[in-house]
């Protein structure tokens, strides 16, 4: 489990690939389930005591809020051995690999139909995340990319061992573009590194200007902001200008980006920042190929 958030265990998450049969909740599959070091469980007794299982599984009564740090930061070490796995086989492959975290409703898959569609130049393969359905990686098939789905049921975040599963039902080609559209939720995505080269975070101006304010470590951890919906600036209660200035305020070297998914305004410059990372993730290869005398 989670000790971040309480959320379902990374084997209940299911992994679908949207253009074969559909698996009913509930059917059978078989996953590999990854445990910590030593095998870390948490529960309660009846007197209200937590207790963390070791190798030895002795009983340690701790300090209340000392045995769900403990399994937080194990499930954390975890991930992050895990994610840098996933970074090395996205480097050995010239991957670009970004993480896409939003609220819901943001407009993420909406922006991915778009940018597959008008960018057909760029080979992009999508790792949808919901808790539910495959309503959102339909949508993406239907725009003419690749892509499977996680439904993390419980689950409030994709962690790195439910994205290496998917990377290999995916199977990527070499060079690719591979965009995760992580669980609608500026919370625990901030914690888990998928093993991606940058996190985009997508907000939408429905949503508040003070956002990053209010989600600071999400935009602590991220390589690029995009304020989404612009279209609607007309009908609600926003400052561009101000939203940006507080998420530098947090990520002092963020980019951020305005732009409308739905009319396309300001996707020009999403496109070249993207491009952009898509060429440096090559000449990072090249350098690696043909060092430098």
């Amino acid at each position: 489990m989670c000790a971040t958030c309480g959320c379902g265990r990374d084997g209940t998450a299911v992994i679908t690939e949207p253009h074969e049969h559909d698996h009913p909740p509930g059917g059978d599959h078989d996953h590999d389930h990854v445990h910590d070091d030593g095998h870390a469980h948490t529960h309660a007794d009846g007197d209200g005591h937590d207790h963390v299982h070791s190798d030895g599984h002795t009983h340690d009564h701790d300090p209340p809020g000392t045995a769900t740090l403990i399994l937080e930061q194990r499930v954390l070490a975890k991930n992050d051995e895990l994610a840098q796995r996933n970074r090395q086989w996205f480097a050995d492959h010239e991957i670009l690999a970004l993480n896409l975290t939003s609220s819901p409703g943001a407009g993420k898959t909406t922006l991915l139909e778009r940018t597959i569609r008008e960018r057909p130049e760029i080979p992009i393969e999508v790792v949808e995340g919901d808790q539910e359905t495959l309503l959102d990686a339909r949508r993406i098939e239907s725009a003419g990319s690749r892509v499977v789905q996680i439904n993390t049921g419980a689950g409030c975040h994709l962690d790195a061992e439910m994205t290496h599963r998917a990377l290999d039902a995916l199977n990527p080609a070499d060079r690719s573009v591979v965009l995760i559209e992580n669980v609608g939720n500026l919370v625990c995505p901030a914690l888990f590194d998928l093993g991606e080269q940058a996190k985009v975070v997508i907000i939408s101006v429905t949503e508040g200007t003070n956002k990053p304010l209010k989600y600071p470590h999400m935009f602590a951890a991220a390589g690029l902001v995009l304020i989404n919906k612009i279209d609607l600036l007309p009908y609600v209660d926003f400052d561009v200008d101000a939203c940006a200035r507080y998420a530098r305020a947090t990520n002092p070297d963020v980019e951020v980006l305005a732009l409308s998914a739905t009319t396309g305004e300001g996707l020009a410059q999403w496109y070249d920042w993207l491009d952009a990372r898509r060429r440096a993730r090559l000449d990072q290869a090249i350098e690696v190929t043909f060092p430098q005398a």
